[in-house]
């Protein structure tokens, strides 16, 4: 297995190793290594079936099913994320344009990382459309003024899945319904501190991010709504920002607590993408014992 760094704020892509059969231990300590440093990993000219995409993205976590229904057949772990319409229906949920965010901050138990493969890439004049941005928010909680840091040092934000819901129902040609209350039920909002120390590295990240965010809970709303529209500026500057321009047979993963993330809508709908992802939730990487000491000392010091 080879891992090399971009370059860049975020980002390694890894060679040498096919995901589609079980991974040794040593190469899954190496993996979470590598994706607490580099936050994006790129793993290019997969194939991968659904079994294998749910198998090795459930090492690091338990996986999150979704309320859309969209997923491979026998796989409600695997989501299915495409604009593709068959017979008059979705086959997967339309990603694009969701604007910045960080998945399932709006549960109890966050999320850790996505895992996606790629199967369809939509491309004009030989360029491919609908990369994925990504924020570093270990780095924008570094450079946030200290005047920030120490206001908002023991603050908590409110995150809520209906306001991306929302915001996704508003799109041209989406076909999202309203979320029924039983739907909302599995769904409420949920509480975390702004700044949330990562599990693995140590250090302190900016937790809190536009798709969801709706309150810091220690200010009025005046207060509350100045302060996110300031955070969420100061997160989404583009120096803090990397690209990644997919490929079919690319397996993409990043760490949901230190990064936001954006799909970029600029296809449509007669230009097909179909992508099948797993969302895993951050259960077993708060837990102590999921890394050895030593391999959690080399995360923090590399």
């Amino acid at each position: 297995m080879v891992i090399e760094p971009s370059g860049k704020i975020l980002g390694a892509k890894i060679t040498g190793i096919d995901l589609n059969v079980p991974i040794s231990q040593n190469d899954f300590y190496d993996i979470l290594k590598s994706l607490s440093r580099f936050g994006v990993l790129h793993f290019p000219k997969q194939s991968i079936s659904p079994q294998s995409l749910k198998d090795f993205s459930a090492r690091f976590g338990s996986l999150q099913i979704g309320v859309s229904g969209l997923h491979e057949p026998d796989f409600p772990e695997v989501s299915i994320l495409s604009n593709i319409i068959e017979n008059g229906k979705p086959i997967g949920i339309a990603d694009a344009g969701q604007d910045w965010h960080t998945d399932m901050s709006y549960n109890n138990m966050v999320g850790y990382t996505n895992i996606l493969f790629a199967l369809q890439i939509p491309r004009r004049d030989g360029k491919a459309l609908g990369s994925t941005h990504f924020a570093n928010m270990l780095q924008a909680y570094e450079e946030l003024p200290e005047r920030l840091k120490t206001d908002l040092v023991d603050a908590t934000a409110t995150h809520d899945f209906n306001k991306f819901w929302e915001n996704m129902r508003a799109r041209p040609g989406s076909h999202r319904p309203v979320l029924t209350a039983e739907q909302r039920a599995k769904r409420p909002p949920a509480v975390h501190p702004v700044f949330l120390t990562h599990p693995i590295t140590g250090k302190k990240i900016l937790y809190c991010n536009p798709g969801y965010a709706i309150r810091i809970n220690e200010l009025d709303e005046q207060q509350s709504d100045g302060i996110l529209q300031e955070l969420f500026d100061h997160q989404l500057q583009e120096k803090y920002q990397y690209t990644h321009e997919w490929n079919e047979g690319d397996l993409l993963m990043w760490d949901h607590l230190s990064t936001l993330h954006n799909a970029w809508p600029d296809y449509t709908a007669s230009e097909h993408r179909l992508i099948k992802r797993c969302q895993v939730m951050a259960d077993r990487v708060f837990d102590p014992h999921f890394i050895p000491a030593e391999v959690r000392l080399e995360a923090q010091t590399s």
